[in-house]
């Protein structure tokens, strides 16, 4: 008996108050199904309705082994491309379809993608807080975690200021000036560099390792005030600086570039292959910070990593809290099988330090998930992704549509002009 799709379902759930996305699909084989991330937070619900009223349809009876075709075939099939929506549908349905035929062949996803590069997966995770002293002792405590790599971020997205002098009427938002952004963020760096640069404890024990600190501009900034920020951090050599420019302002790369020699790292809002492709082949950054759902899953992102490595680029996925255990399980997967990894992000729910993240409610969900352990993830070695869904329970968590997931996508100049966030 040959195999078929037999059901495509979309499973919404919310754990932790972020509205989640996975999809199943079933096969006419007893016990054969696949899981996959398809989680875009902040339209959840147009996300399903792709899975549910298009993808669905047409997908039932088709054998699922036939990947590229697929993906291809759905890539195209609304004749208008590569948003978001479409694109996250995609992703759930092109991971559930790689889980179920790394269980058909009897291995973990890695193995199908030519094994494994490396023991572990380094990661990094986020230090942040509204002082710096809040960061400074989250910082610790992370590193007493083994984390040698952090981001480190004071007042949260471009330092926002509750209590700005702004005019008369202001809309609400979160308000943040540009300036003091910047000069808190070096003061921030000037402390770190000054405690951990350089540890004495890696001259006397040569199997200790430096701390690596990154940073996310999350596009906060204009153009010319990116390009002086980044000449500001160099001589603290961080591991990267993230989102300096949005992509509509990707062109200014290459100044940014001709100036200093900070690590640049760009990608979680690129949706488009011809939004990446120049920055790649031009050098202008070093680490590519796709969102794997975001491109439509699996398939294109091996296709990345293959155009990136011939470039001296390397992968840091994007791993936030906006995204099932499926994906970050499928971005590990992806780590640990490509030679130009960099690093991985990792919402670590388990570290204590943010009572909104519920890693042991996550694990429950969502059992197999990947494992941190000293500043490293390690997968299990199940067949597939090696992640699973409790749907009963998730069940219990229903997704809310409030429209505005975050206050600090709403920000704003001191004046009330609206940004990017």
């Amino acid at each position: 008996m040959s195999i078929e799709i037999r059901d495509v379902r979309a499973i919404c759930t919310a754990p932790e108050g972020i509205n989640l996305v996975a999809v199943k699909i079933e096969t006419n084989e007893p016990e054969l199904y696949g899981v996959g991330c398809a989680t875009f937070a902040h339209r959840y619900s147009a996300v399903v309705t792709v899975i549910n009223d298009y993808l669905r349809p047409f997908l039932i009876g088709k054998d699922p082994s036939n990947i590229e075709d697929i993906w291809q075939s759905v890539m195209g099939m609304s004749y208008w491309r590569n948003g978001p929506v479409l694109n996250n549908a995609l992703s759930g349905v092109d991971m559930a379809l790689w889980d179920i035929k790394g269980k058909m062949a009897g291995m973990p996803l890695y193995q199908l993608f030519g094994g494994k590069c490396r023991a572990a997966i380094p990661c990094y995770t986020h230090a942040e807080g509204d002082s710096v002293d809040v960061v400074l002792e989250r910082v610790a405590a992370l590193k007493e975690l083994g984390y040698r790599k952090i981001r480190v971020q004071v007042g949260g997205y471009g330092g926002k200021n509750p209590s700005m002098h702004r005019p008369e009427n202001s809309p609400p938002g979160a308000y943040f000036d540009p300036k003091s952004y910047i000069r808190n963020v070096l003061n921030l760096m000037e402390i770190l560099h000054v405690k951990y640069a350089g540890e004495l404890e890696f001259c006397h024990n040569p199997f200790s390792m430096p701390q690596e600190f990154c940073h996310d501009t999350h596009e906060r900034l204009s153009p010319i005030d990116a390009v002086n920020f980044a000449k500001e951090l160099e001589p603290y050599h961080l591991l990267f600086l993230e989102d300096a420019l949005p992509p509509e302002q990707s062109d200014w790369f290459r100044i940014l570039r001709q100036q200093c020699a900070t690590p640049l790292a760009m990608g979680e809002l690129f949706n488009n292959p011809q939004e990446w492709k120049h920055l790649v082949q031009e050098h202008l950054i070093d680490y590519i910070r796709i969102h794997v759902s975001q491109i439509g899953g699996i398939t294109p992102a091996r296709k990345v990593i293959a155009f990136c490595d011939a470039y001296g680029v390397r992968t840091a996925w994007h791993g936030p809290v906006d995204m099932t255990p499926i994906g970050h399980a499928v971005n590990a997967h992806l780590d640990i099988s490509c030679p130009n990894l960099g690093v991985q992000e990792w919402t670590d729910g388990l570290s204590g330090l943010y009572p909104t993240l519920n890693g042991k409610l996550m694990q429950e969900i969502f059992p197999g998930m990947p494992e941190r352990r000293d500043g490293y993830l390690y997968l299990n070695d199940k067949p597939g992704i090696g992640v699973d869904i409790n749907e009963e329970l998730a069940a219990r968590y229903p997704c809310k549509n409030t429209g505005i997931s975050w206050n600090w996508m709403l920000a704003r100049l001191p004046d009330g002009t609206a940004v990017r966030p």
